[in-house]
């Protein structure tokens, strides 16, 4: 038998609250890379750290899209 998916047991108005706070939290991370480019303060290790955990937060984010997406047959 198949093993649940990360989602699969979670109901569709779950999901649309963990992807408003994913999204709050992906834009608060933008917002942070910004700031701390423009400041200059940063060094490339936090930086980088910062862009992979938005990167990993955008991958959630497609998921949970493509999940309380309905499928359409063209």
């Amino acid at each position: 038998m198949n093993a649940p998916s990360e989602f699969s047991m979670k109901t569709d108005d779950v999901l649309r609250f963990e992807l408003e706070v994913f999204r709050r939290e992906h834009r608060d991370l933008d917002e942070a890379i910004q700031a701390l480019i423009e400041k200059g303060t940063a060094d490339q290790l936090t930086l980088q750290r910062l862009k992979k955990k938005k990167l990993l937060l955008k991958d959630r984010i497609s998921r949970i899209e493509d999940r309380l997406t309905p499928d359409i047959i063209a």
